[in-house]
């Protein structure tokens, strides 16, 4: 009777056992066996969640053991500091990441050709100078939400700049960190919200400074190909009086599941703040 009663027993929560076991494989972050070395499987991989095409980061994180490109392939920036004129143009800025565990992915920003050019009030002539940019190590931390499964995400980014551009870069080591939060809307809305915080150099000046730019964007995925994306930007620092801001639009086209395309540009509503233009691509492998 009792190995009856057994049997039965074990029968019934067979196939609750089978459904948990196929639960667990449909989730790869229900398992922490995933890493650098041990990829997770093509066919379990989440959204793709770029950091791009905004100022306002994603809190999400590569998958474990797989890479992912985001590059500017031209991006062209205006500003203005008191009396100067400043003209940035990149080629081929990309952030090459790869994934290392559930919750953490390794960024290494690579800016392979910049022109950066200044013009002061009286020059007739810019002074320009090119070459390889300042290379940057970045590491991202997912704290809540990298499943895709609830309303809010959170995460963390911590980055060091290294003066590798010469006369074309920043001139000194910076870095700082990023708070990104992702709350998902109804009917495919995203909505997007930042704080960063930096110690920025300052060539002229030969001094290290403060810099603080809380961000919102606000995105909706209008069809499986085409999203628009509305940004708001402001940000303080220690060497300019009050706070400067713009707004951003891009639009993002999605070819496949591991390919995006977006244009856009940053429309500057205080006087110093940056004028951009843009053209990038984000590649999944």
């Amino acid at each position: 009777m009792f190995t009856r009663t057994t049997l039965l027993l074990l029968g019934a929560l067979l196939p609750l056992q089978l459904a948990a076991q196929d639960l667990k494989k449909s989730c790869p972050y229900d398992s922490a066996h995933f890493d650098l070395f041990h990829p997770v499987p093509r066919k379990q991989l989440r959204e793709m969640r770029p950091d791009r095409p905004g100022v306002t980061e994603s809190p999400f994180t590569v998958d474990a053991g797989h890479f992912q490109l985001e590059t500017d392939a031209l991006r062209l920036i205006n500003s203005r500091e008191d009396t100067m004129r400043n003209r940035d143009f990149h080629v081929a800025y990309a952030v090459a990441k790869m994934g290392l565990s559930r919750r953490t992915d390794l960024q290494v920003e690579v800016p392979l050709y910049s022109i950066s050019k200044q013009r002061g009030e009286r020059q007739t002539d810019w002074d320009h100078n090119r070459g390889f940019g300042d290379l940057a190590i970045r590491v991202k931390h997912n704290f809540l939400g990298n499943d895709q499964k609830g309303p809010i995400s959170m995460g963390v980014v911590a980055y060091t700049r290294l003066p590798t551009g010469g006369k074309a870069g920043s001139g000194a080591v910076e870095g700082g960190l990023i708070l990104p939060v992702n709350i998902m809307l109804p009917h495919k809305w995203n909505l997007d919200v930042q704080i960063e915080s930096d110690v920025n150099y300052d060539r002229e000046q030969d001094n290290h400074y403060m810099r603080v730019m809380p961000s919102v964007a606000l995105d909706h995925e209008f069809s499986d190909v085409f999203s628009f994306l509305v940004e708001g930007v402001t940000q303080w620092d220690a060497e300019h009086s009050g706070w400067r801001s713009s707004v951003n639009i891009a639009p993002i086209f999605s070819v496949n599941d591991n390919l995006q395309f977006d244009f856009g540009t940053h429309l500057a509503l205080s006087r110093e703040s940056d004028r951009e233009f843009f053209v990038g691509v984000t590649f999944r492998r």
